[in-house]
């Protein structure tokens, strides 16, 4: 995976069900309320909003935390 993730781009994660899949929002690079939390990101440790396929839900993650996936 790249050291980046952009807008659109799909991606999986670990959810409390299992896998979950869904789509970038946006990159978070200052401290913020995101995904129903405060988010303590900056340009050095980032974190991304991404949309649930299956829930519709937002979430926040570090990019460790997410693998890009197939889109198809």
């Amino acid at each position: 995976m790249s050291d980046e993730l952009r807008k659109g781009d799909h991606v999986t994660w670990q959810s409390h069900g299992g896998t979950a899949e869904g789509v970038v929002e946006k990159k978070i690079t200052s401290e913020t309320e995101a995904g129903g939390r405060t988010v303590k990101a900056s340009k050095d440790e980032p974190q991304y909003l991404v949309k649930s396929d299956k829930s519709g839900g937002e979430a926040v993650h570090k990019l460790g935390a997410l693998t890009e996936a197939d889109p198809s």
